[in-house]
């Protein structure tokens, strides 16, 4: 016990903590984990010793440091404003307050001094005043209150006895602290997956950003790590995933594009709040349609994944895993395009990881080689040199000659679009070409003189028509990823529809996504954003049910399983009904009737109905038998990837009532949080 050793006295223990402010503007105090605090406090007597000026300690994962001068804790991997950092050994707690908060170090010191005199003299009749209006007793080892009195120069009225006989609980270091320490995280990192939002700053039903709801998702999997793979995390060979959070919405409503502002002067003034939640959230859908801001979104979403997978293999210079990409909502749609439109490059053809978006969408028309790669086309370089071709002659050619050289139709219309772009170049040398306001893809020429639209988000040539392997999508220049994920998650993903409305009514089978073997479609049953995407792929007319993802519990739940033997019964009962009523009608029948006429169009007439549907089973379902000769297309590697949650008891009495709920729900599902770690850790050959 601190300061008890045969009576004598023992210095305290210090623990560190962070303050994080609360929706509440209140300061909350956290502490770190048990791996992570020893090591400050170690870099700390280090500083101390040597003099050193600074030290950075990479905490919590590694996503975060801390300069011990400063006091102050940084994030890495996001924005967020700096955090104070305590090295707490006293703390003080009210009666309506939920736990304690540390003293300033300071104050700590003030107090630890007072009470080793006291322990020394044995004196306990120590009354410490401070500056602020705080009065500390120390009344014995265990029994230590803090007395809140106001300086008479802040008094307005005096304090009632009751305000003064409520005094604060004191404590020294955290024996007898009801607070819960972390033990920290396992400094192996296994995987690394990369999380998009969808529409509007807000994610889930708290109305919490993107960092907040990752970083739930991240502690999410680090406890069913250790439930759910613990045989397998006490090994050698299992440390934990890493989440990332990759926030697009603040650069596209940042001072950078101006749209707030545009849409602000023409926003009516009526039902403002209504109003104000729509052009945040509801007009991302109609900004990802524009060629303008479609190319915004797509370049802020690759660029900070190659940014941040970039920091990521600094910090972690020993990771050897693989990479995943995850998206809710609209960010799922916005990572199939991108994925759609990946090149597979060559170890001399690899993408720098910290290129910016404008780097990497950069066209320069002087090298052809050069300019076939920043279109993804570097490998159909060798052919066309072959063929004796530079980007003149390549503009006398049709998109027939380009069929006949055996070029996809994918590549042909990227080819056809670089042509384009040549064409105007060549023309602006005569003129300067400017954009015509509010009309994307006209352009008037202009002499050469500065323009105020010389910095105005450049639009792209669109083009719906489908490429070879049948994805209908806006033909732009889409970035190339510095890696090729290992799978790719879609959450609440509205990818069958957005396919659909742009003319695609079915996807070729053999078709998967470049450089992404894995692919998977989670969504809860009520969700009204989410759509399937196996119906597009299997044989029409098959009524296929999607998969149904475990509890994380290892059942069904309570309520679909009565729901099933409800089910069950009701059919047995009703074939039941069916066969009585068949050999009533064949014992009541007239003989001359029993006999099948000569001519008869068919048999399965005078079969029982159970019989004439053969192995199909009940409902309109697929029977296993039929399930075997069922192809789900290569999106998956020829597995299924439509997985549907379960729904919660009450979520089952009204579908409509929690169905803005059921969208937002994945961030907190340990269900979804477990199929990812049981796919993830497959590869890996580690089971649950």
């Amino acid at each position: 016990m601190n300061g008890m050793i045969e009576g004598g006295y023992v210095p305290v223990e210090h623990h560190w903590f962070h303050c994080e402010q609360q929706v509440d503007c209140k300061d909350s105090w956290f502490p770190f984990s048990r791996e992570d605090s020893p090591r400050l406090e170690e870099a700390h007597k280090h500083g101390e010793t040597r003099g050193v000026e600074e030290m950075v300690v990479a905490t919590e994962g590694r996503r975060f440091d801390v300069r011990l001068k400063e006091r102050r804790r940084y994030a890495v991997y996001w924005e967020q404003p700096p955090s104070e950092v305590r090295r707490c050994s006293w703390f003080h707690k009210g009666d309506k307050d939920i736990s304690y908060t540390p003293y300033p170090e300071h104050t700590s010191l003030i107090l630890e001094e007072a009470y080793m005199i006291s322990v020394t003299l044995n004196d306990w009749t120590r009354k410490l005043e401070f500056p602020t209006g705080e009065t500390v007793v120390l009344h014995s080892r265990m029994l230590m209150t803090q007395q809140q009195t106001i300086p008479s120069k802040y008094r307005i009225s005096f304090p009632s006895a009751s305000e003064q006989s409520r005094p604060r609980t004191v404590k020294r270091g955290l024996e007898g602290i009801s607070i819960e320490i972390p033990e920290g995280e396992p400094y192996q990192v296994d995987h690394l997956v990369f999380m998009v939002h969808g529409v509007g700053p807000a994610c889930d039903i708290q109305l919490r950003g993107v960092v907040e709801c990752v970083n739930d998702f991240r502690d999410a999997s680090l406890s069913l790590l250790s439930s759910h793979f613990k045989q397998s995390q006490d090994g050698t060979h299992m440390g934990r995933v890493e989440f990332i959070p990759i926030n697009w919405h603040r650069v596209l409503h940042g001072d950078a594009t101006g749209v707030d502002e545009d849409i602000q002067r023409i926003t009516l003034p009526s039902i403002s709040r209504l109003r104000q939640f729509s052009n945040g959230t509801v007009l991302d859908l109609f900004f990802y349609n524009s060629p303008t801001y479609c190319k915004t979104i797509i370049d802020t979403v690759a660029s900070e994944i190659n940014r941040l997978h970039h920091i990521f293999l600094q910090r972690h210079p020993q990771f050897t895993g693989a990479v995943s990409l995850t998206g809710h909502s609209l960010g799922s749609l916005i990572l199939f395009d991108l994925l759609t439109n990946q090149e597979i490059h060559n170890t001399d053809e690899k993408i720098s990881s910290v290129s910016s978006p404008s780097e990497a969408t950069s066209i320069n028309f002087e090298s052809f080689e050069e300019t076939l790669r920043n279109f993804g086309l570097g490998k159909f370089f060798q052919m066309l040199t072959k063929e004796q071709m530079d980007l003149e002659s390549l503009t006398l050619c049709s998109e027939t000659d380009l069929k006949d050289l055996g070029i996809p139709l994918g590549p042909r219309k990227k080819i056809m679009c670089l042509l384009k772009r040549w064409r105007e170049k060549q023309e602006s040398r005569k003129g300067t070409s400017q954009p015509v306001p509010g009309v994307p893809g006209v352009y008037s020429q202009v002499q050469e003189q500065p323009t105020l639209l010389s910095d105005a988000p450049s639009t792209s040539p669109v083009d719906y028509k489908y490429f070879d392997i049948g994805i209908g999508q806006v033909s732009i220049v889409y970035p190339q990823l510095a890696f090729q994920p290992q799978a790719f998650f879609a959450l609440g993903s509205p990818i069958g529809m957005f396919l659909t409305v742009r003319g695609l009514k079915r996807i070729d089978p053999k078709y998967s996504l470049p450089t992404c073997k894995s692919f998977y479609n989670i969504f809860h049953p009520f969700d009204p954003v989410a759509f399937r995407i196996e119906p597009m792929v299997v044989t029409p007319g098959v009524d296929l049910p999607p998969m149904l993802i475990p509890h994380h519990k290892g059942r069904k739940r309570m309520h679909l399983e009565l729901k099933d033997s409800l089910k069950r019964v009701s059919s047995d009962l009703l074939l039941s009904i069916s066969t009585l009523r068949g050999v009533w009608q064949t014992l009541t029948t007239l003989p001359v009737n029993t006999l099948p006429p000569a001519a008869s169009v068919g048999t399965t007439a005078a079969l029982p109905p159970q019989e004439s549907e053969g192995s199909r089973a009940q409902n309109g379902t697929v029977s296993p038998t039929e399930m075997k000769n069922i192809s789900f297309g290569m999106l998956n590697g020829g597995r299924r990837f439509d997985y549907v949650l379960q729904e919660k008891p009450l979520e089952s009495f009204n579908e409509y009532l929690f169905a803005i709920q059921s969208h937002l729900c994945y961030w907190d599902s340990e269900d979804t949080v477990l199929l990812l770690l049981r796919e993830i850790y497959e590869g890996k050959g580690i089971l649950l």
